[in-house]
């Protein structure tokens, strides 16, 4: 998939948002993915999962052994990830605020991971996963997502593999343009903080 197909997927499932919006990172931006919405139609799930494959080096999918998700992003795209490679996936979640596997998910020591998220911005969730990963006895060997908000200025410390790198604009809370702070914020990312 193009660019441009990546973004009629995201338009025709009225998943590209406008308005003024606080993402999960804290920043502030006029546009929004919301890729619950562009990944509740199974097929469109599968084909963005099977680009985002598409995407990865051969060599780094023949090393990959499981595919491991933040919840709640990077669920649904990293099951469709894992059929797409034949694989299991598993997700991580953090009822206390700390990324760690749960419902008798278990990583085989020394097991190497993908990781996979919808959405990366700053970057912080994925290396919070990457580290629980660690933690639990894995290795994340490369990280893919279906868009890269950074337009691929984020260090994720592994190989990354978006689908789509794109540039919307982002503020932090002490610049916000003028146009922007007008227009009521939504906070319509899954993490509470």
């Amino acid at each position: 998939m193009n660019q441009e197909q990546v973004l009629a997927e995201f338009r025709q499932s009225g998943a590209l948002l406008e308005g003024h919006f606080k993402l999960s990172s804290g920043r502030h931006s006029g546009h929004y993915l919301q890729c619950a919405r562009v990944l509740m139609n199974p097929a469109r799930a599968a084909r963005l999962a099977e680009a985002v494959v598409a995407g990865i080096p051969a060599e780094v999918r023949a090393k990959v052994d499981v595919v491991v998700s933040p919840a709640m992003g990077g669920i649904i795209i990293g099951h469709e990830v894992g059929r797409a490679l034949g694989l299991d996936a598993l997700f991580l979640e953090r009822p206390e605020g700390t990324f760690h596997l749960r419902r008798g998910f278990a990583l085989a020591p020394g097991a190497k991971v993908l990781m996979v998220e919808d959405v990366v911005t700053t970057g912080l969730s994925s290396r919070e996963a990457i580290a629980a990963v660690a933690r639990e006895g894995g290795e994340v060997i490369a990280e893919c997502a279906i868009i890269d908000r950074s337009c691929g200025s984020v260090d994720l410390g592994v190989p990354f593999y978006p689908l789509l790198a794109i540039d919307f604009p982002t503020y932090d809370e002490n610049s916000i343009p003028e146009a922007l702070a007008a227009v009521p914020v939504t906070k319509p990312g899954s993490r509470k903080e």
